[in-house]
């Protein structure tokens, strides 16, 4: 890159613009250059990367149980959730022995066979020469009943097994059926199961006092993209996208909607994006509120000359995001609801709060050089393994001289100074996320970690693996939709194979309520 012809020449926007370019680079290069340094050192045979462990920190704050005995764990009662037949076995006894009862004993098998039906459909022809044609049974669409399709979907989601093996399986149990076709039953006609994964999403943000974010790598048409999961211990649902930017994951917060709206939160958002006072104020004196969709919201801006400017920040990137906003909250998604994330910027919008497992992970993981870094690096995670325990204290009873004192002590343990310079930085890094780390003050409901996320997201994770990725947009939307109803439905404590049984209408199936529904009670106070 060439420099400018002369610096002093430049403006203190184009300066700040210059420098965040240039930020971008060497963070981009800093990348390249660890990669590097690591596939060399792989080549050689040298020692890659050292492995860290977790910290345990959350586990080894939790208080001891008073009063019980740390007891094994043994397996439970065989309770099968299906009816169980009685079968008497006889005994070969000599004469003269007496009966004492029977001795129980019980087995579970399972029956997997093929059933092939050939429907006979009589065909009428009326008077007036339409033809009447006998209709198929409830649950009959197409060529392959319920039965099987709810065990492909089972299988393939659930199951997290791949498509060559699960036609390998069928096959061999006697079903006539294609690698095509089990693609066919797995995207074609499950529209209503994406409705119900978008309507699960929006009773989530509806009801839910915080949810939590994480987000993995996807592939997707062979191009690298992003999966992002948004959920508590309600709901869970996925969706794929190319990017990871804070514009994507508020259309993710609109939940199928694609209206921009200006209100009140669209313009506070934008005044806590820097975005300048002139030019909101232009959007607020338009009598235009709404728009449908972006294309006549990228009209709008086009209109007031907003796609000229050259300023920073982007005038069109930010009044684009606070429409989003404004239509999060006229949809009355997060009206106050806490987004709770690991530090990931985009995820960084409305009432914001941190995990403190991956902020105590910062420390973990740093490296140390001398035994007096090591000494001041274990004395400050002890400090904030005992505060982090407090915290959890404090969830459970919340009092107001309590979060006076907390707070107070926040401020002693990450503006202390050790004398190493590198844990320093990290704790004044730390204590600027003060607000966010001390949400659970306010919000006492709101948990300390997104563990809950991360347990989520690893069936996403298993799909990867197994998986080489989606090719079509409706066979990612279908994973993403299939994924988040079956981790829906366990939090629920309904099983997947009954819930996909109720909804493919497979004769005897009990019914399962709308998901929605469920999610909504959940959130309901008692």
């Amino acid at each position: 890159m060439s420099p400018p012809p002369s610096l002093s020449d430049l403006s203190r926007v184009e300066l700040e613009a210059l420098l965040v370019e240039l930020f971008g680079k060497v963070a981009a290069l800093e990348k390249l250059v660890s990669e590097q340094r690591e596939e060399i050192a792989r080549l050689k045979g040298l020692k890659g990367r050292p492995s860290i462990q977790p910290s345990g920190m959350d586990k080894a704050t939790e208080p001891p149980q008073p009063g019980k005995k740390a007891k094994r764990r043994r397996r439970g009662k065989v309770t099968p959730r299906v009816s169980i037949a009685d079968q008497v076995l006889k005994a070969e006894a000599p004469a003269g022995s007496r009966f004492k009862g029977y001795e129980t004993y019980l087995v579970q098998d399972l029956v997997l066979s093929v059933r092939a039906t050939r429907y006979r459909r009589e065909r009428w022809v009326t008077t007036d020469g339409r033809t009447i044609v006998a209709p198929l049974p409830a649950g009959i669409d197409g060529h392959f009943g319920p039965d099987l399709r709810r065990f492909v979907l089972m299988q393939y989601h659930q199951g997290q097994t791949t498509l060559p093996r699960l036609t390998a399986l069928l096959q061999s149990v006697g079903v006539s059926i294609s690698k095509r076709q089990i693609q066919r039953l797995l995207t074609e006609k499950q529209d209503g199961f994406r409705d119900e994964a978008r309507e699960v999403l929006r009773a989530g943000l509806q009801t839910s006092p915080w949810v939590s974010v994480d987000d993995t790598g996807a592939r997707h048409k062979a191009k690298n993209g992003f999966c992002t999961q948004i959920g508590n211990d309600r709901f869970t649902w996925f969706g794929t996208r190319s990017s990871k930017s804070r514009l994507n994951f508020l259309d993710m917060l609109r939940a199928g909607h694609t209206d921009f709206v200006l209100n009140e939160a669209a313009f506070d958002y934008m005044h806590s994006r820097n975005l300048s006072a002139p030019l909101i104020a232009c959007l607020a004196a338009q009598p235009e509120t709404s728009f449908a969709d972006q294309a006549a919201w990228c009209a709008h801006l086009e209109r007031l000359g907003f796609t000229a400017l050259t300023t920073t920040p982007e005038p069109v990137l930010i009044a684009t995001e606070g429409a989003q906003w404004g239509s999060i909250q006229a949809h009355r998604f997060l009206c106050d609801g806490v987004v709770l994330s690991d530090d990931a910027g985009q995820f960084a919008v409305g009432r914001h709060a941190l995990c403190w497992v991956h902020a105590e992970r910062l420390v973990h993981k740093l490296e140390t050089f001398t035994d007096v870094h090591r000494g001041a690096q274990q004395k400050v995670r002890k400090l904030i393994w005992n505060y982090y325990a407090d915290l959890k204290a404090y969830r459970v009873n919340p009092s107001k001289s309590r979060r006076l004192a907390l707070r107070a002590r926040f401020d002693r343990i990450f503006r202390r100074r050790t004398g190493f310079v590198t844990l320093d930085r990290l704790l004044a890094r730390l204590h600027a996320n003060k607000a966010e780390l001390l949400m659970v003050l306010e919000r006492p409901e709101i948990p300390l970690h997104t563990n809950g996320s991360e347990n989520d997201i690893r069936c996403q994770v298993t799909r990867r693996k197994v998986s080489a990725g989606t090719r079509s947009d409706v066979g990612r939307d279908c994973r993403d939709a299939f994924l988040g109803l079956a981790k829906t439905c366990a939090k629920h404590g309904v099983a997947f194979w009954d819930y996909l049984g109720s909804r493919l209408g497979v004769p005897g199936q009990s019914l399962i309520p709308p998901l929605p529904g469920l999610v909504r009670c959940r959130g309901q106070p008692a």
